[in-house]
């Protein structure tokens, strides 16, 4: 039988988690609502545009988001779960893509409009983050990626790099208590987009994604140690008949990957 000092104590802890929880929540609720109002989803759900022109007239709001982001410091993220901590992240990648896309927008066409043959848009010291003024490089690659320590293949389809090619920027923030939902509609919205996945006849044709980034998808997610065996887990998304399914597992199956579409997935497109 638990003792009254020790139920009290119980319920402190489990009353600070839940305070927890709601501050970090709460803590993307603006950029939240702007994302409700200026992503709109096209192709029956496959995808989103986004409305950039009304996130530069709500500007002030967005930069008020990035501010927040600002007062984060480690020790906080740090008390954080994986998941509140990926989701922070996840987001503060989005926003600055956004906050970079509006530093030169209606003037460009693509993001990569926004560097040269000797700079990258993505190494540009724009994003106050966690005590460091970071790339979108040092968010993604460092902060995400880095170590292996989210173990999270997935979040290639959570991060956007505001062109066409990329999966959809979703139309909603992400949360730490529904992070798991998000990733997996993520994955199966983006696979199921025929314009950037599909089979025909017996080659599979992917997002150059899955090159690029290939081995996040070979740390044994859900068991996956390949690119094929992840899309094996999507093949109903895929809309692979069974026969396709199994010559993709056998290796009887070959990928080719498609062009990327670096054009601004701008609503104006």
């Amino acid at each position: 039988m638990i003792s009254k000092q020790k139920s009290i104590l119980l319920v402190c802890w489990l009353s600070f988690f839940a305070s927890c929880s709601f501050a970090n929540e709460n803590l993307h609720s603006g950029f939240d609502s702007l994302l409700r109002k200026h992503v709109i989803t096209i192709d029956n759900g496959a995808s989103t545009q986004v409305d950039y022109a009304g996130f530069m007239r709500d500007k002030p709001l967005l930069d008020d988001y990035l501010s927040e982001l600002t007062k984060v410091e480690q020790t906080t993220f740090d008390s954080w779960s994986d998941n509140h901590q990926l989701a922070f992240l996840i987001n503060a990648y989005n926003a600055h893509t956004i906050a970079l896309i509006l530093t030169e927008y209606p003037d460009i066409t693509s993001i990569r409009d926004l560097g040269s043959f000797f700079s990258s848009p993505w190494k540009k010291e724009i994003a106050p983050l966690l005590g460091e003024i970071r790339t979108l490089d040092d968010i993604e690659h460092n902060l995400i990626r880095g170590d292996n320590k989210y173990q999270e293949p997935r979040i290639h389809f959570a991060v956007n790099c505001a062109s066409i090619g990329c999966p959809a920027l979703r139309e909603e923030s992400y949360t730490g208590e529904k992070l798991e939902t998000q990733l997996q509609g993520q994955t199966e919205r983006f696979l199921a987009d025929k314009t950037r996945n599909y089979v025909l006849d017996d080659t599979l044709y992917l997002s150059k994604i899955f090159s690029w980034y290939g081995d996040d998808f070979e740390q044994g997610w859900q068991g996956a140690h390949s690119v094929k065996a992840f899309i094996g887990l999507y093949s109903d998304a895929l809309g692979l008949s069974e026969m396709q399914a199994n010559k993709l597992i056998s290796g009887d199956m070959s990928i080719s990957f498609n062009e990327y579409d670096w054009r601004l997935n701008d609503i104006t497109q």
